[in-house]
């Protein structure tokens, strides 16, 4: 009999061990769940790490990904750095670190308190939107931060906020523009109507801003999609662009450009310095001239990146 409840008490101790560290509960989720006591909860989770039923190995991958991002939250004043371990075999790979912006969506949407999450495009942000745990938040707000239309009048592919949207329940405000107006009169109109003002003022309040960051070269993704031509794109490499953040455009040191097609673009510029939490997520070599630009700027102040893309950035 001693025996068969000293089994029943491991087996409690286990269950409640991965519901707090694997599954992510709280003691007082984990009490309900068991039936027990916040207080018999807790000392099930203290037995399950006594007995080690269930350990932690931090080894070189981590260890070595957790010192990078410490270097880069220091030198370049970040309020939140993550790097993930690289993939070798697929450098270009934007699954690690879609799982760290989608863990950082779900910790901001997971609470009560209303909040407003505003969206940049690219292929990590929407594969993060696709990783987001479904949670019904109608009071929330998700924005977009980018006109969506291409110049063939499509919409991008990489849109995100109606996606969010979709698994959260909440309220939703689209950037329902030209990436880019046939002049600067044109978009200065567009960007003063009502619905567009509106837009823009529930982004001003954003909590978190989450962002792409692509380079300005021959496989710029602004231009391999459609948004800009191969002679706009050209014109901005000429006047020093080296960069871009929801299209707009910078140079070496994360100055914004007065020209080009940033005098077109209806997307809703970055904050310099950043204030609110505005995010980058970006990997791979071509990139990190951008990303280390975009640090030096302050057009942001976290970043989630690869090992690999850490490192040079800190090399540089």
């Amino acid at each position: 009999m001693a025996a068969e409840n000293e089994k029943t008490r491991l087996d409690d101790a286990a269950r409640a061990g991965w519901l707090y560290f694997i599954a992510g509960h709280t003691q007082d989720e984990i009490a309900k769940m068991l039936q027990v006591s916040r207080a018999s909860a807790q000392r099930l989770v203290s037995l399950c790490l006594a007995e080690r039923l269930i350990t932690f190995r931090l080894e070189h991958p981590i260890a070595a990904c957790m010192e990078l991002a410490a270097r880069l939250k220091e030198r370049f004043e970040l309020t939140h750095c993550e790097v993930v371990p690289a993939d070798s075999a697929a450098p270009q790979a934007t699954a690690g670190i879609a799982e760290r912006c989608a863990n950082l969506l779900d910790s901001t949407l997971r609470s009560e308190t209303p909040v407003i999450v505003a969206l940049g495009t690219g292929r990590a942000v929407r594969a993060a939107v696709e990783r987001v745990t479904p949670i019904d938040r109608p009071n929330h707000q998700i924005v977009s931060l980018v006109g969506n239309i291409s110049a063939d009048g499509s919409a991008s592919f990489y849109d995100t906020v109606g996606r969010l949207a979709d698994r959260t329940g909440a309220r939703h405000y689209p950037m329902p523009l030209p990436f880019l107006m046939s002049s600067e009169d044109e978009r200065n109109k567009m960007v003063r109507i009502e619905p567009i003002a509106k837009v823009k003022a529930v982004a001003a309040k954003a909590d978190l801003r989450l962002v792409g960051i692509g380079q300005m070269d021959q496989k710029a993704q602004v231009h391999v999609d459609g948004f800009v031509t191969r002679d706009e794109l050209f014109e901005m490499m000429r006047q020093g662009a080296i960069g871009e953040i929801t299209g707009w455009a910078y140079d070496s040191k994360g100055r914004l450009l007065k020209a080009g097609t940033n005098r077109r673009l209806t997307s809703i510029p970055p904050e310099v310095p950043a204030k609110t939490t505005t995010i980058g997520a970006a990997l791979g070599a071509a990139k990190v001239p951008a990303i280390a630009a975009a640090l030096n700027g302050r057009l942001i102040n976290g970043l989630i990146t690869d090992e690999a893309t850490a490192t040079a950035i800190l090399e540089r």
